[in-house]
């Protein structure tokens, strides 16, 4: 069993980008599969470690990710799958499949590809803020690179063929990670995300498919792939996440029209919270983090890097704490070292990043 060492801060937490204030990312995946191979889930132990090789060869070759670190997924422990779902590197599904799989992980996290989880090969690209043209792109030429190396099962007739039938054609799923507070607390939510599954769009939390959602952070993507350009599908995408960002600057802009000392008061205790707690829960850090971050979006704070809030989100959850600490931690003790996590960085923001503030600092 293999240690997967702590990885730096993924390119796509740092806060900057179009939107970035409600845009915590954009992502572009492409599913590709080898010719001549069955579907994963077909595939024996012998057929998936040769599909493991060729693709770790290919990438190995590829320019844009000639230098990425290849993890055998099956040789690590559970702690480090977990770790590495929190991330956004691997799906569930990897993280609990069978047999020889992997990713390959860019320097920077801004590129990864899974290897063997449904479909042979998804080729991922992260940005922060919206901008799926600039991860498109990235993602093009990641799979344009791949292409002149292997050779994926294609039809001229449907495109690309995969193991869902739902990805068949392009191959491709472009999805935004948002923010929406003001549509939450004035009720309208409901009626934006019907708005978005009648234009074929789909909803999911914060890790995708089955996940929950938390903070306030919905993932919104495109549900087929079959008939539609990738220009089409990215187009689309970008054009209503326009719209459900003109929704929400509008309810937040009644909300402080209407109760502006109520949310001054939830904003401002929420930073007192997360500056003095000694045990919090993962949940509770995110609905923290979520009303510190629309007071940030609405002007009434602007002491606290969105960066920062972003890291809290993703080094809070378990695996992430049980990593730092080198070992495992029941839930007590991730409660306790969460807390002094947050108050951590919190106070490192205070003093510009200058200090070297000991974990158990205060504000």
């Amino acid at each position: 069993m293999s240690n997967l060492p702590l990885l730096g801060d993924p390119s796509w937490l740092g806060g900057g980008g179009p939107e970035a204030a409600i845009v915590l990312s954009s992502r572009v995946r492409l599913a590709r599969n080898l010719a001549g191979h069955p579907f994963s889930q077909r595939a024996n132990p012998d057929e998936r470690a040769q599909v493991f090789e060729t693709a770790r060869e290919a990438i190995a070759r590829s320019t844009s990710l000639a230098d990425a670190r290849v993890v055998r997924v099956d040789r690590t422990s559970s702690l480090d799958r977990q770790y590495l779902v929190e991330r956004h590197l691997i799906s569930p599904d990897l993280a609990n499949g069978n047999g020889p799989r992997g990713v390959a992980i860019g320097a920077d996290e801004r590129a990864s590809v899974m290897i063997s989880e449904e479909d042979h090969l998804r080729v991922q690209s992260i940005h922060s803020g919206l901008d799926l043209l600039q991860a498109w792109r990235r993602a093009d030429r990641i799979d344009d690179e791949l292409d002149s190396q292997l050779d994926f099962a294609f039809s001229k007739e449907w495109g690309y063929l995969t193991a869902c039938p739902t990805n068949v054609g392009t191959g491709l799923r472009v999805s935004v990670l948002i923010h929406l507070p003001g549509l939450v607390l004035t009720k309208q939510i409901a009626k934006v995300l019907r708005g978005i599954a009648q234009v074929g769009l789909a909803v999911r939390g914060m890790f995708g498919e089955g996940s929950e959602v938390m903070g306030n952070f919905f993932q919104i993507s495109n549900q087929t792939t079959l008939g539609q350009s990738e220009p089409d599908i990215i187009e689309s995408l970008d054009r209503v996440t326009r719209q459900i960002l003109d929704h929400e600057k509008s309810a937040s802009e009644v909300l402080l029209r209407s109760a502006r000392v109520q949310v001054e008061d939830k904003v401002f205790r929420s930073v007192g919270l997360l500056a003095h707690c000694r045990v919090i829960s993962s949940q509770e850090v995110m609905s923290l983090v979520s009303a510190v971050r629309f007071g940030r979006t609405a002007g009434l704070l602007d002491s606290i890097d969105l960066g920062v809030l972003n890291r809290l989100m993703i080094e809070t959850l378990p695996a992430h704490l049980q990593k730092r600490a080198g070992e495992k931690l029941d839930q007590v003790e991730r409660d306790y070292q969460r807390a002094a996590l947050v108050r951590g960085l919190l106070a490192r923001e205070r003093d510009g990043g200058l200090a070297q503030t000991p974990p158990n600092a205060d504000l």
